[in-house]
């Protein structure tokens, strides 16, 4: 569906200038921003990615991963197709890369905002998360339904590059919740040859969110002798320890997929190498993504007790944090815990 693009300024000679994403494409008549989902029409930018989606899933919060947020909940999940990142190792990237490889604005499923809402409390879920693909290049679907669930007692998630512009995440901060933002590499270099993009907005982007009332958790997936180095690694936990110890450290396990389909998986021992590094930097929660076992329990820091023990599959977590507190010792866990 083709509906009215928010975040774009008209320019001299019938281009547009979209200001949703860090790209700031300036698009002529007829053409299409990085995103391959948003259009200049003789002056007017719109957006192909509205009202279908190409999947929508009912999963655990922590999958998304958030493991300080609601944990033991579900969250209705929906993706549109598109992504304003260019990445080889996506692992969704038959519906992220889908307008690019097929040259072509990609459809999907028929769903309204409210139908959204509506399958996400018949579902149970307590959250609407917007992922699988990234939500900025579907803002304007996202921002509707999300203001809605809000409306109907539903909290709301990004699960984000982070590549979003100031102006988009002021625009969607009153009604989003929680965010999980993939910080990919600390190199300049990987995010331009890799995703076709740069690192300073991302980083920028985590420093907002820091300093908002959204809670944030980051991801970073590991890829063998891309952005695999110690040094790297311990520059990434210093960054997140500058903003907030408190902040979840998520290193998850890469699978070849997509274009590095010929790259091996991610040793676990590389993982708890960097587990050591997050850990010695001063993070309080470092956890370890696509490894059999772990179990994603939240730790208080100071005392060691369990504060958060999961129980997938069958009853709800065991909960021992009051008022954002840990019950044994008193010490403040960062988090939206029922």
């Amino acid at each position: 569906m083709i509906h009215e693009a928010m975040l774009y300024e008209r320019l001299e000679g019938g281009r547009v200038s979209c200001c949703l994403c860090s790209h700031r494409c300036r698009i002529s008549d007829g053409r299409f921003g990085f995103c391959g989902v948003r259009q200049n029409r003789q002056g007017t930018l719109y957006t192909h990615a509205y009202g279908e989606v190409v999947a929508a899933n009912v999963d655990p919060v922590e999958k998304k991963p958030l493991y300080h947020f609601l944990p033991g909940t579900t969250s209705f999940s929906i993706a549109t197709a598109g992504c304003n990142f260019r990445c080889g190792f996506c692992q969704n990237w038959t519906i992220s890369q889908a307008p690019l490889e097929r040259k072509e604005p990609i459809g999907g499923t028929p769903l309204s905002p409210e139908e959204i809402v509506d399958n996400a409390r018949d579902q149970g879920c307590r959250s609407i998360s917007y992922t699988y693909t990234e939500p900025t290049i579907f803002f304007e679907y996202a921002y509707d339904t999300a203001r809605l669930a809000h409306d109907r007692g539903l909290l709301n998630v990004f699960v984000s590059n982070g590549y979003m512009t100031e102006e988009a995440l002021s625009a969607i901060h009153p009604w989003l919740d929680a965010c999980n933002i993939d910080l990919k590499s600390f190199r300049d270099e990987f995010y331009r040859t890799t995703c076709k993009a740069r690192l300073k907005p991302v980083l920028d982007t985590i420093e907002r969110m820091g300093e908002s009332d959204i809670w944030m958790e980051l991801t970073t997936l590991v890829i063998p002798g891309l952005n695999d180095s110690p040094e790297e690694l311990g520059d990434i936990a210093r960054f997140i320890a500058s903003i907030d110890p408190g902040i979840p450290w998520h290193i998850s396990r890469f699978f070849p997929a997509y274009h590095a389909d010929r790259s091996g998986a991610t040793p676990v021992e590389k993982l708890r190498e960097a587990y050591r590094i997050g850990v010695s930097e001063g993070l309080h929660h470092v956890y370890l993504g696509n490894v059999p076992g772990e179990s994603g329990d939240i730790v208080c820091p100071r005392c060691l007790n369990i504060v958060v023990k999961r129980r997938y599959g069958r009853t709800a977590p065991e909960i021992h944090i009051d008022r954002g507190r840990c019950a044994f010792c008193g010490q403040h866990i960062g988090g939206v815990f029922p």
